[in-house]
C-alpha cells in the first residue's frame, strides 16, 4: 500500500470514528432520562415542553371563543412543536443502531420504525404534513394527531414508579390475555343464550345471535346501561347469573395486576435492601461466539467466591439463573460481586486520543508509561478491545488506564 493510500485509509478511519462518536452523542441526547450532560438535559426539557405545549394548544383550539382570539397563535405554535417532533424522529431514526446494538444498522432502523415508540413518533408529525400532498384526506389525517398524546408514555423513563406499571403489565401479559379471552367467550355465550330466550319476546332488540353483544358486554363488565334488557322470566334469571359471572370476570385481571404490583414492589425492596446492606456491584456482559461461557450451564462457570450470576437476559425475557440454565450466544449476563472490605479504591483514567497525540500509531508495548500504570481496555468505534502488546493505537481510541496506589477515580480527555 502506498503512502497516499495509507493516509487516505487513516483519514477515512478517523472520519468514521468521529461520525460514530457524534451519532452516539446524539443517541444519548435523544434518550429519555440520560441527563449526565447539560445538552442532554436541555433536550429532554425542550422535548417535554414542546409536547405539553402542543397538547395544550390542541385542547384550547377546540373552544370557539379562544380559537377566534388566538387562532393564528395556536397554528404557529402547532407548526413549531410539530417540527420539533419531526426533528426528534429523524434523530432517533439515524441513531437506532445504538438502540438495537445486537443487529445491523438497517435492521435496527427497521425495528425502530415498526416499534410502538417509532409508530407513535411518526404519527406525531406526519398527519400534520400529509394534507399538503393529499388535501382530500385532511379530516382523516387530523384524527391521527391524537397519537401525540401517547408520547406522554415516554415520561415513564423519568419515574421508577411509572416504570413499575409497564413492567407489571408486560410480565403478566399472558395471564391478562387469558382473562380477556375468557371474558370474550362468556360475552359471546351470553349473547347466544339471551337470543335463545328473548328473541320471541323482543324480536326487534334481540334479532340475531350477535345483537346481544352490547347487552352482554355492559352486563359482564358491570356497567349496565339499561337500554337493552331481558323481559322474560328466564331472560331475567340468566341476566342475574351473567351479572354475577361478570363481577368475577372483572376481578380476575384486577387481581392479576394487583398481585404483580405486590411482587414487583417486594422484589425491588429486597434488591434495594440487599444492595445497601451488602454493598454489591453489578456488571452486564453480552456473550459472543468467542466467549468460553457460551454453551455452559451456570454451575459449570466456576465463578470465584463472592461473585454470582444475578440474572440472564435472553431477548425480551429475563431468566432466573438456576444452576442448570445453559448460556447461549447473545445472552446478557448480569454478574454481581461483594465489595472487598477495607480495600483501596481503584484508580481509572480514560484518555481520548485526538489528532497529533503522541500515542497515535504506536503499539502498546512501545508506550513509555509508568510501571505502576496499565492499559486495561481500548474502546474503538463502540467496540471494546483487549489491549495486547502488539495492538496499535489510533486517533479516536479511548484508552482506559489502571494505576496502583491511587485513591481516586477520574476521567481525563486529552486536548
Amino acid at each position: 500500500m502506498s503512502g497516499t493510500e495509507s493516509s487516505n485509509a487513516k483519514e477515512n478511519s478517523s472520519a468514521a470514528s468521529k461520525n460514530s462518536r457524534l451519532l452516539y452523542q446524539l443517541f444519548r441526547m435523544v434518550s429519555v432520562g440520560v441527563i449526565d450532560e447539560p445538552v442532554n438535559q436541555a433536550y429532554d426539557i425542550i422535548s417535554s415542553a414542546a409536547l405539553i405545549i402542543n397538547l395544550t394548544v390542541s385542547i384550547m383550539s377546540t373552544f370557539d371563543n379562544l380559537e377566534m382570539r388566538f387562532g393564528d397563535g395556536f397554528r404557529i405554535t402547532e407548526a413549531v412543536t410539530v417540527f420539533i417532533f419531526a426533528i426528534d424522529y429523524v434523530l432517533r431514526l439515524i441513531t437506532a443502531r445504538f438502540l438495537y446494538p445486537e443487529t445491523t444498522v438497517k435492521k435496527a432502523t427497521f425495528k425502530y420504525i415498526i416499534s410502538f415508540s417509532g409508530v407513535i413518533d411518526l404519527l406525531s408529525f406526519l398527519p400534520y404534513y400529509l394534507p399538503v400532498f393529499f388535501p382530500a384526506g385532511a379530516a382523516a389525517f387530523r384524527m391521527f394527531r391524537v397519537a401525540r398524546i401517547l408520547r406522554l408514555f415516554r415520561i415513564n423513563e423519568y419515574f421508577d414508579s411509572l416504570n413499575v406499571i409497564t413492567e407489571v403489565i408486560v410480565s403478566k401479559k399472558q395471564q391478562l390475555l387469558s382473562s380477556v379471552f375468557i371474558i370474550l367467550i362468556l360475552m359471546v355465550a351470553s349473547s347466544l343464550c339471551m337470543y335463545s330466550v328473548e328473541n320471541a319476546a323482543q324480536p326487534d332488540v334481540f334479532e340475531n345471535a350477535f345483537s346481544g353483544i352490547w347487552w352482554s358486554a355492559s352486563t359482564l363488565l358491570t356497567v349496565g346501561y339499561g337500554d337493552i334488557y331481558p323481559v322474560t322470566a328466564m331472560g331475567k334469571f340468566m341476566g342475574i347469573v351473567i351479572a354475577f359471572l361478570g363481577v368475577g370476570m372483572v376481578a380476575i385481571p384486577t387481581g392479576i395486576i394487583s398481585a404483580g404490583f405486590v411482587e414487583q414492589y417486594t422484589r425491588l425492596k429486597k434488591l434495594g435492601d440487599y444492595a445497601a446492606e451488602e454493598d454489591i456491584h453489578f456488571i452486564k456482559l453480552r456473550l459472543t461466539e468467542e466467549d468460553g461461557w457460551s454453551g455452559k450451564t451456570i454451575k459449570e462457570l466456576g465463578l470465584p467466591h463472592g461473585a454470582v450470576v444475578a440474572a440472564i437476559q435472553r431477548g425480551n425475557e429475563t431468566l432466573v439463573p438456576r444452576g442448570d440454565v445453559r448460556l447461549k450466544i447473545d445472552d446478557r449476563v448480569v454478574i454481581g460481586a461483594e465489595s472487598i472490605k477495607d480495600d483501596k479504591p481503584v484508580h481509572l483514567k480514560e484518555i481520548l486520543l485526538k489528532k497529533d497525540h503522541s500515542w497515535n500509531n504506536v503499539m502498546i508495548k512501545d508506550l513509555d508509561i509508568s510501571r505502576q500504570t496499565f492499559i486495561i481496555l481500548v474502546k474503538r468505534n463502540g467496540t471494546s478491545i483487549i489491549p495486547k502488546g502488539n495492538l496499535t493505537l489510533h486517533e479516536g481510541d479511548m484508552v482506559v488506564l489502571y494505576s496502583k496506589g491511587k485513591s481516586t477515580v477520574e476521567t481525563e480527555i486529552s486536548i
